[in-house]
């Protein structure tokens, strides 16, 4: 069997294994988030949390909550690094060093995860498993939670209340991420991943002297990272490890579990508003992109430029190989539609185009699917982009599911679109500006798209690298954290203002000049805009990059 035939059925085993549990798993996501009834567990913890379960929100205290929350987490974390060596279990590891600190507590309540150390030598277990894997649950379900205040924006009516965050936030980690994430781990670890808590083996090293190696709580670790769509891991080299990922059936499951969710939103979106056909539509949308993604980026691995990728059929350089190019490519494109970050091979060794495609992966939104939550109401905001143009073509005021689409509307929508890009062109110039870019490990094109991506990576909450650049210092962790927390909780806040501006609205009845937003013109036109407010915000940066080295 051929590599490029081995890849196909990976990946079309992959997206039918993703249309079998779309609607099983989406209509139990619908339940979780619609449902009135509150387990024993749930009723506990919002008596010790003084939360009434019957009382909502408005978009305002919402948004409060959600960045109480996010708050509170970011400094129990940043303490509980900064005094990990006299805390139980730190494997006698110094004090995480004050910008190492602030960068890894940032990374994961905003949902990123991005690394500037080893995990394995620099966080005991504690600090990995009740702070760093903590955050891997509940910064996912932040995402989750603001995605269906969006939607009940779209299915409710003249009215202030978007439900209720503490109550959105204990089902979904509860009933959602934290069964999967079990069911995944047992998987895991039939597949040969470590669960332990010490190895204690001693081996010899080349000069003489022994280390220990510790497993660690690594499979559980892993599913919980994979299943919130965070990078990050136990081991600095990630997925690539045996120890993480030992084999091709585990490296399918890894991918399906980055999918699964986010690929399944679209469907509690439509039962929500009661309009199945609206999820179908918005699953499109992520799966054409996807496609498009994937084929693209194994196409640039394989018949890579250059004399050695050409004579040997393949870019081999960077990729493990357990996995070959052809799945290690997929990781690299399903990693970065995603906001997960995990990745099985070394990004910057890849060709210049192949590089380039996570890049743009990133850049479009990570929508297709996009993080858990953050994937919907990313594409959902485009969506509202696109019946606002499709409204000034043929003269009308724009609707989206029954919602004019007004000033305001429109505003907050270009408001979430501009962060991002903002961040991360102005970062990539303060770089090169300060002279901080000097710690990439390449110069011209390619040095330009190392100091890119770690930009792009952390303004859009992914957290992969290239891998070509130090980043662990004051000045790269201190403008990383500020890119990931304002590319995570700025755009959380317009998307909840964005939801309360809906909910009020009384809602308007379809009419013969009322765009269908369920057919395949209106798949096509999300999938254009998509890609065009993309090409014209990056493609000077990409040409002065990526395009250029395959030039």
């Amino acid at each position: 069997m051929t590599t490029t035939t081995s890849g196909v059925i990976f990946i079309v085993s992959l997206g039918a294994a993703l249309v079998a549990v779309y609607r099983p798993l989406g209509d139990y996501m619908f339940r979780v988030v619609s449902g009135t009834t509150h387990s024993r567990v749930e009723r506990g913890i919002y008596r010790a949390i003084g939360v009434d379960s019957g009382a909502e929100q408005s978009w305002g205290r919402y948004a409060r909550s959600v960045l109480a929350f996010s708050a509170l987490s970011l400094l129990f974390l940043y303490a509980l690094l900064r005094l990990q060596d006299k805390l139980w279990l730190s494997l006698g590891f110094d004090p995480v060093t004050d910008h190492v600190a602030w960068n890894t507590a940032v990374s994961f309540v905003a949902n990123t995860n991005w690394q500037a150390y080893s995990g394995e030598s620099t966080m005991g277990h504690l600090a990995q498993m009740a702070g760093l894997a903590v955050q891997n649950f509940v910064s996912a379900a932040v995402g989750i939670a603001v995605a269906v205040a969006l939607v009940r924006g779209f299915a409710r009516s003249r009215t202030e209340q978007l439900g209720n965050f503490w109550v959105d936030l204990t089902r979904i980690t509860l009933r959602i991420l934290l069964p999967i994430s079990v069911l995944g781990a047992i998987a895991l670890m039939i597949g040969g991943a470590v669960q332990n808590l010490s190895g204690g083996t001693d081996v010899t090293t080349l000069t003489g002297g022994t280390q220990t190696i510790t497993g660690g709580p690594v499979a559980s670790q892993e599913v919980i990272k994979l299943l919130g769509t965070n990078g990050g891991g136990f081991y600095n080299v990630n997925s690539a490890h045996p120890f993480e990922n030992p084999t091709t059936w585990t490296n399918w499951l890894q991918m399906f579990l980055i999918l699964v969710i986010p690929f399944c939103m679209p469907r509690v979106f439509g039962r929500m508003v009661g309009q199945n056909r609206q999820g179908y539509a918005i699953v499109a949308v992520m799966a054409i992109l996807a496609v498009a993604s994937v084929a693209l980026t194994n196409a640039f691995e394989l018949t890579g430029s250059g004399t050695v990728p050409q004579a040997i059929g393949a870019a081999l350089e960077g990729k493990e190989s357990r996995f070959g190019v052809s799945n290690s490519a997929t990781y690299a494109a399903v990693t970065t539609l995603t906001s997960t970050g995990a990745v099985n091979s070394f990004h910057d060794s890849y060709t210049a185009l192949g590089g380039m495609m996570p890049l743009i992966n990133m850049m479009l939104g990570e929508v297709a699917p996009g993080g858990v939550g953050a994937g919907l109401y990313g594409l959902l905001i485009l969506a509202v982009i696109t019946v606002f143009v499709a409204g000034l073509m043929v003269g009308r005021t724009p609707e989206y599911l029954g919602k004019k689409i007004g000033a305001r509307e429109i505003k907050l929508a270009s408001m979430y679109f501009l962060i991002t890009p903002t961040l991360v062109l102005a970062g990539t110039a303060a770089a090169f500006a300060t002279g901080n870019n000097s710690t990439a490990l390449n110069v011209g094109p390619h040095g330009l798209s190392e100091v890119l991506y770690a930009f792009t990576s952390a303004s859009n909450n992914n957290g992969s690298a290239f891998g070509g650049i130090t980043v662990n210092t004051p000045w790269w962790d201190t403008a990383l954290g500020l890119c990931m927390l304002l590319g995570r909780f700025l755009p959380i806040i317009f998307v909840l203002a964005l939801a309360g501006s809906l909910a009020r609205q009384k809602p308007v009845p379809a009419s013969d000049g009322t765009l269908p937003t369920h057919r395949p013109l209106f798949v096509g036109m999300v999938v254009g805009v998509t890609v065009v407010l993309v090409a014209l915000t990056f493609l000077p940066a990409l040409a002065l990059g990526p395009l250029a080295e395959g030039l």
